[in-house]
């Protein structure tokens, strides 16, 4: 860990840097699997999940029978917490849907809006070392509720061509119409694509390592939309003395055990605090099973102090977190004044674990400071919204005027000629 003493403001964008990772390899290889993929179909497909995965499939899907073999495998307790965190993400997610409300703007000039759901999305669900069937909860239920009329995922299989039971059963929990076993840029572009097996889709969701994080990033160019620009997993705590520094700590390397190339920051105005909670990360990392993952993300992190809680949270504002905890005193007031973050977490008992499984917010959210212009993952992320109008002949009468004038001024005459041949036509009535 970085340990920082009051430091200058001038100095607080280096303090906020993300670790780098080299960018110009990856972006060529990503860039040919693309190309493979689009030209190619299944046969670049079953290439890429050959060289990378190691095993050859026969078939891209997953089978029915592979599914209900998954279900039956799955431990009653695990079956009744992903059930709780689907009924309280779920409860979340729909209380976000709109009311379509007509608004009548001037005499006879209505206006309104309707979301649609996005009729075919795309869902990746990384399955390597942290198989993460939690985000299929995160994923697949708001695209339901959003009215998402295809979910698609894909997701990698292992050496001997299976999935992860739990991504199995939650896939089909939430109504997935569709599972492949695609991992890697390549599964991307399938998604972004369409192949022989899989159909293109039209917004690609889910996290991934740099390689499918870079894949997203150029799928774009072919008009393909995604969810977040994706970035490594981090974490900022706000804590003073009244934290539990083994609750904080546990937080820290919740976050640091993601990736070698995570960040955790810790902020507070007490040494004493810092220190407690550096000598519980040393007892609880010895007992973690991802500890070296764990021990070379902590070298990334920074430790500063800060004269003041104030200061932390312009701080914590300007670095933007994905993640913000706050366990100090008053932790509710100082809520109200973040900025940037992609997700709070308020007091001694709000562990950051919560909202990545089960308390219903979403735990798609944006890193590397793009909290400072994006919201985390919503029912809006699914959805598509068109405006409507219906303008009667008083409403004509009553905006035509201003619309002649405005198009006249733009030299838009055929805009104006619109308006005028209908106004002319009501004075001839």
């Amino acid at each position: 860990m970085k340990h920082t003493k009051y430091p200058e403001e001038s100095t607080w964008d280096s303090l906020c840097k993300r670790p780098t990772i080299e960018t110009a390899s990856i972006t060529a290889a990503v860039s040919d699997i693309l190309t493979n993929v689009r030209l190619k179909g299944d046969e670049a497909i079953n290439y890429y999940t050959q060289k990378f995965d190691g095993v050859s499939l026969n078939n891209l899907s997953v089978s029915e029978e592979e599914i209900q073999e998954a279900i039956s495998r799955i431990p009653k307790a695990l079956k009744e917490a992903i059930e709780l965190a689907k009924d309280n993400i779920q409860y979340f997610h729909t209380a976000q849907r709109d009311e379509q409300t007509i608004y009548e703007t001037s005499e006879g000039v209505e206006c309104w809006r309707k979301s649609l759901g996005i009729e075919r999305v795309g869902l990746y669900i990384p399955g390597g070392t942290a198989p993460l069937f939690s985000t299929i909860l995160m994923l697949a239920i708001p695209a339901k509720i959003a009215g998402c009329k295809e979910i698609i995922i894909c997701t990698p299989p292992d050496k001997n061509g299976a999935i992860n039971d739990a991504i199995l059963y939650a896939a089909d929990l939430v109504g997935v119409t569709e599972i492949y076993k695609v991992g890697g840029a390549q599964a991307i572009a399938a998604l972004a694509f369409g192949t022989q097996s899989i159909k293109k889709t039209h917004k690609i969701f889910g996290p991934g390592n740099q390689y499918v994080s870079k894949a997203k990033e150029l799928v774009q160019q072919y008009g393909v939309a995604i969810d977040l620009p994706a970035g490594p997993s981090e974490l900022l705590v706000i804590a003073d003395e009244t934290c539990n520094p083994s609750f904080v700590a546990a937080d820290l390397l919740s976050q640091a055990e993601h990736g070698i190339d995570s960040q955790v920051i810790l902020l507070s105005t007490n040494e004493y605090t810092i220190t407690a909670i550096e000598t519980e990360i040393e007892i609880q990392l010895a007992q973690l099973p991802r500890k070296d993952i764990a021990k070379k993300a902590l070298e990334n992190s920074q430790f500063i102090v800060f004269y003041s809680t104030n200061k932390c949270l312009e701080f914590s504002n300007n670095y933007a977190p994905e993640h913000l905890i706050i366990v100090c005193k008053n932790a509710e007031k100082i809520a109200n004044e973040v900025t940037n973050a992609g997700s709070v977490f308020i007091g001694n008992y709000s562990c950051e674990s919560a909202g990545d499984y089960a308390s219903g917010t979403n735990h798609t959210l944006p890193t590397n400071g793009y909290a400072k212009n994006h919201s985390g993952v919503s029912l809006d992320s699914f959805v598509k919204k068109i405006t409507f109008q219906k303008i009667s002949e008083i409403g004509i009468r009553t905006i035509g005027p201003s619309i002649e004038i405005m198009a006249e001024t733009e030299d838009l005459y055929a805009h104006k000629n619109a308006v005028t041949i209908r106004l002319k036509s009501l004075t001839n009535v």
